[in-house]
Protein backbone atom coordinates (compact mmCIF):
# COMPACT_ATOMS: atom_id res chain seq x y z
CA UNK A 1 0.00 0.00 0.00
CA UNK A 2 1.36 3.39 -0.99
CA UNK A 3 0.56 6.32 1.34
CA UNK A 4 0.70 9.81 -0.16
CA UNK A 5 -0.50 13.27 0.76
CA UNK A 6 -2.42 15.69 -1.39
CA UNK A 7 -3.19 19.30 -0.55
CA UNK A 8 -6.96 19.71 -0.18
CA UNK A 9 -8.71 22.22 -2.40
CA UNK A 10 -10.82 24.90 -0.75
CA UNK A 11 -13.88 23.34 -2.42
CA UNK A 12 -13.16 20.15 -0.41
CA UNK A 13 -12.98 21.77 3.03
CA UNK A 14 -16.57 20.90 4.00
CA UNK A 15 -15.98 17.23 3.15
CA UNK A 16 -12.66 17.34 5.01
CA UNK A 17 -14.35 18.84 8.07
CA UNK A 18 -17.12 16.20 8.02
CA UNK A 19 -14.64 13.31 7.63
CA UNK A 20 -12.51 14.66 10.48
CA UNK A 21 -15.54 15.03 12.77
CA UNK A 22 -16.75 11.51 11.96
CA UNK A 23 -13.34 10.07 12.86
CA UNK A 24 -13.12 12.03 16.15
CA UNK A 25 -16.73 11.37 17.13
CA UNK A 26 -16.21 7.65 17.81
CA UNK A 27 -13.67 8.11 20.62
CA UNK A 28 -15.50 11.03 22.23
CA UNK A 29 -18.84 9.22 22.24
CA UNK A 30 -17.15 6.17 23.74
CA UNK A 31 -15.66 8.34 26.51
CA UNK A 32 -18.96 10.20 27.13
CA UNK A 33 -21.07 7.07 27.02
CA UNK A 34 -23.67 8.64 24.75
CA UNK A 35 -24.22 10.11 21.29
CA UNK A 36 -23.11 13.70 20.77
CA UNK A 37 -25.53 16.43 19.79
CA UNK A 38 -22.78 18.66 18.38
CA UNK A 39 -19.93 17.82 16.02
CA UNK A 40 -16.51 17.36 17.57
CA UNK A 41 -14.25 19.16 17.01
CA UNK A 42 -16.48 22.14 16.36
CA UNK A 43 -16.75 23.65 12.89
CA UNK A 44 -15.25 26.81 14.39
CA UNK A 45 -12.16 24.95 15.74
CA UNK A 46 -11.49 23.31 12.38
CA UNK A 47 -12.06 26.51 10.40
CA UNK A 48 -9.73 28.39 12.77
CA UNK A 49 -6.98 25.87 11.94
CA UNK A 50 -7.68 25.85 8.21
CA UNK A 51 -7.51 29.66 8.03
CA UNK A 52 -4.48 30.09 10.31
CA UNK A 53 -1.27 31.58 8.97
CA UNK A 54 0.95 28.83 7.55
CA UNK A 55 -1.82 26.21 7.47
CA UNK A 56 -1.69 23.37 4.97
CA UNK A 57 -4.63 20.97 4.70
CA UNK A 58 -3.66 17.50 3.48
CA UNK A 59 -5.71 14.54 2.39
CA UNK A 60 -4.07 11.22 3.23
CA UNK A 61 -4.35 8.71 0.40
CA UNK A 62 -3.81 4.96 0.43
CA UNK A 63 -3.04 4.20 -3.19
CA UNK A 64 -5.77 6.43 -4.68
CA UNK A 65 -8.37 6.16 -1.88
CA UNK A 66 -8.81 9.06 0.55
CA UNK A 67 -8.51 7.55 4.04
CA UNK A 68 -7.72 10.50 6.31
CA UNK A 69 -6.36 13.98 6.60
CA UNK A 70 -4.16 16.41 8.49
CA UNK A 71 -3.82 20.13 9.08
CA UNK A 72 -0.30 21.37 9.75
CA UNK A 73 0.97 24.86 10.56
CA UNK A 74 4.34 25.63 9.02
CA UNK A 75 6.38 28.54 10.36
CA UNK A 76 8.95 29.14 7.64
CA UNK A 77 11.00 31.49 9.85
CA UNK A 78 11.40 29.35 12.98
CA UNK A 79 10.58 25.88 11.61
CA UNK A 80 8.76 25.22 14.90
CA UNK A 81 5.77 23.58 13.22
CA UNK A 82 2.57 22.11 14.56
CA UNK A 83 0.03 19.45 13.77
CA UNK A 84 -3.44 20.85 14.46
CA UNK A 85 -5.53 17.87 13.37
CA UNK A 86 -4.70 14.38 12.19
CA UNK A 87 -7.14 11.59 11.46
CA UNK A 88 -7.44 8.23 9.79
CA UNK A 89 -10.92 6.96 8.89
CA UNK A 90 -12.12 4.50 11.51
CA UNK A 91 -12.39 1.71 8.91
CA UNK A 92 -8.67 2.11 8.15
CA UNK A 93 -7.25 2.31 11.69
CA UNK A 94 -4.84 -0.19 13.28
CA UNK A 95 -3.19 -1.00 9.96
CA UNK A 96 -0.03 1.15 10.29
CA UNK A 97 -1.41 3.83 7.98
CA UNK A 98 -1.19 6.60 10.58
CA UNK A 99 2.53 6.10 11.07
CA UNK A 100 3.17 6.00 7.33
CA UNK A 101 1.11 9.17 6.90
CA UNK A 102 3.01 10.92 9.70
CA UNK A 103 6.34 9.93 8.11
CA UNK A 104 5.07 11.36 4.80
CA UNK A 105 4.31 14.66 6.55
CA UNK A 106 7.80 14.74 8.07
CA UNK A 107 9.33 14.03 4.66
CA UNK A 108 7.41 16.93 3.09
CA UNK A 109 8.76 19.29 5.76
CA UNK A 110 12.42 18.27 6.21
CA UNK A 111 13.51 21.69 7.56
CA UNK A 112 11.32 21.28 10.65
CA UNK A 113 13.25 21.67 13.89
CA UNK A 114 10.36 20.90 16.26
CA UNK A 115 6.90 19.43 15.73
CA UNK A 116 4.18 20.12 18.28
CA UNK A 117 0.69 18.69 18.73
CA UNK A 118 -1.87 17.98 21.44
CA UNK A 119 -4.53 15.39 22.17
CA UNK A 120 -7.28 15.02 24.78
CA UNK A 121 -6.19 13.38 28.04
CA UNK A 122 -8.53 10.39 27.53
CA UNK A 123 -7.29 9.50 24.03
CA UNK A 124 -4.99 6.63 25.08
CA UNK A 125 -4.76 5.45 21.48
CA UNK A 126 -3.49 8.86 20.35
CA UNK A 127 -1.07 9.12 23.28
CA UNK A 128 0.36 5.70 22.37
CA UNK A 129 0.59 6.71 18.70
CA UNK A 130 2.40 10.01 19.25
CA UNK A 131 4.75 8.81 22.01
CA UNK A 132 5.48 5.19 21.18
CA UNK A 133 5.14 5.18 17.40
CA UNK A 134 6.07 8.69 16.21
CA UNK A 135 8.68 9.65 18.82
CA UNK A 136 6.96 12.64 20.45
CA UNK A 137 7.47 13.47 24.13
CA UNK A 138 4.75 14.70 26.48
CA UNK A 139 5.86 18.17 27.57
CA UNK A 140 2.77 19.66 29.21
CA UNK A 141 -0.65 18.83 30.61
CA UNK A 142 -3.34 21.47 30.05
CA UNK A 143 -6.11 21.51 32.64
CA UNK A 144 -8.06 23.97 34.80
CA UNK A 145 -4.88 24.76 36.77
CA UNK A 146 -2.75 25.10 33.63
CA UNK A 147 -5.02 26.17 30.74
CA UNK A 148 -3.81 26.13 27.16
CA UNK A 149 -2.84 29.78 26.56
CA UNK A 150 -3.35 29.51 22.80
CA UNK A 151 -6.70 27.77 22.49
CA UNK A 152 -10.20 27.67 23.90
CA UNK A 153 -11.31 24.06 23.54
CA UNK A 154 -14.91 23.30 22.68
CA UNK A 155 -17.10 21.79 25.34
CA UNK A 156 -17.19 18.04 24.75
CA UNK A 157 -18.78 16.80 27.94
CA UNK A 158 -22.16 18.14 29.00
CA UNK A 159 -21.09 18.64 32.63
CA UNK A 160 -17.85 20.35 31.57
CA UNK A 161 -15.80 17.64 33.30
CA UNK A 162 -12.48 17.12 31.56
CA UNK A 163 -13.11 20.02 29.22
CA UNK A 164 -9.85 21.35 27.87
CA UNK A 165 -7.67 18.68 29.48
CA UNK A 166 -5.05 17.95 26.88
CA UNK A 167 -1.52 16.59 26.65
CA UNK A 168 0.90 18.70 24.60
CA UNK A 169 3.62 16.81 22.73
CA UNK A 170 6.85 17.86 21.04
CA UNK A 171 9.18 16.05 18.71
CA UNK A 172 12.61 17.54 18.27
CA UNK A 173 13.93 16.62 14.86
CA UNK A 174 17.51 15.61 14.18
Amino acid sequence: MKITLRIAYESEFETFKSDLQNAFKVAVEEECGHKLDEPIPSDEDIEHSILAHGAIVYWILANTETIGGAIVMIDEATQHNSLSFFFISTSQQSRGIGLLAWKAIEELHPKTKVWETATPYFEKRNIHFYVNRCGFKIVEFYNKFNPDPHHQHSTIFPDGEGNGEMFRFEKIMK
